[in-house]
């Protein structure tokens, strides 16, 4: 095979992260579930968004949110996702531009998404999201041979909420796996795996997946098994390569039988822990994107979340040299 054009293409919802501080009494009088992803219609986006009051307006998605990550750290990307003609499509796409990351789709007459992001006092999120234009990624609306051009083809299991970007994904991942590339997918949320559990499974036992990305409670979803050693054997069954994080219990991996652990890695006390899977993902994609092993790509994850659960929102300060700090790190162990 030629070499690939890309390190790490993703496949992903392109939205506008909407950032507020409340308390908890105020999730509640919204009829919100603590700490929940869920989605909302694009009605009951615009009347939350109002309840929220000011706001701060960041560029999201969580395959967006690793690959603006991703690009600090020197690969060559590009990003399949789907924006409309308006004020939040352009903010999004001028972003992909200012990261360095081709963003080959034009935008469409529907409002871009949006996710609306409630930050308690303790750092945890509630996500009520209003997918948008990102329903309507048609598989005929990009080369789907992009899919073969990158040594790593990403995609975030919110792909899956309706049929066009279902189809587009899986089209993508076809097409990677003919041509040789690996594949990573990422569960997203208990959320979505309680929707989409059988068509996830079907991913997997299909020999889609090489690397598959998950939390705890996302891995019980899908496994239907209650103990985490059970559940990871489930999974290590199913992919080439298992990933689960853990929290403040930092992360394992299994791969061809061996097992890899690494501790979490905070940068100081949690401020918010919106981004920590996508900062995560980008962390460890990067590693083996550059062909740094395992057992250090999963530390150069496990820095990368926690310096993101550190700062408010998914995304890094502009002036945030994520390289500098991985390899630092590395370097002190």
């Amino acid at each position: 095979m030629p070499a690939p054009r890309y390190d790490i293409i993703a496949i992903g919802n392109a939205l506008v992260d909407v950032l507020c501080h409340k308390d908890d009494d105020f999730v509640a009088e919204q009829g919100l579930s603590r700490g929940v992803m869920q989605p909302i219609a694009p009605d009951r986006a615009v009347l939350l968004h109002q309840a929220m009051g000011v706001c701060e307006e960041v560029c999201g998605g969580s395959a967006a949110n690793s690959m603006a990550a991703l690009a600090r750290l020197g690969l060559r990307l590009a990003f399949v996702g789907q924006v409309g003609g308006d004020r939040l499509g352009r903010l999004f796409a001028d972003d992909m531009a200012a990261n360095g990351i081709d963003f080959p789709l034009p935008p469409i007459d529907t409002p871009t998404g949006r996710c609306l992001i409630i930050v308690s006092p303790d750092g945890h999120r509630t996500m009520n999201t209003a997918i948008g234009a990102s329903e309507y990624l048609p598989a005929a609306a990009f080369d789907a041979a992009i899919a073969a051009d990158s040594a790593i083809l990403y995609t975030e299991g919110y792909m899956w909420r309706t049929a066009e970007p279902r189809a587009a994904s899986i089209t993508a991942l076809q097409v990677a796996r003919a041509h040789g590339r690996r594949t990573a997918f990422t569960l997203s949320s208990e959320f979505c795996v309680r929707q989409h559990h059988d068509d996830f499974v079907a991913l997997l036992e299909g020999g889609l997946i090489d690397i598959l990305f998950a939390n705890e409670g996302e891995l019980a979803e899908l496994s239907g098994l209650a103990g985490f050693e059970a559940g990871v054997a489930w999974a290590a069954r199913r992919a080439p390569l298992v990933i689960v994080t853990r929290g403040a219990d930092g992360a394992i991996a299994v791969e061809g039988g061996l097992r890899h652990e690494t501790p979490a890695e905070p940068c100081g006390p949690v401020v918010d822990t919106t981004g920590a899977g996508d900062l995560f993902a980008a962390g460890v994609l990067a590693g083996l994107a550059q062909g740094r092993g395992l057992p250090t790509s999963l530390r150069m994850g496990s820095i990368a979340a926690g310096r993101i659960i550190a700062l408010m929102g998914p995304r890094l300060p502009a002036d945030e040299d994520l390289a500098a700090l991985i390899e630092q790190r590395l370097r002190n162990p």
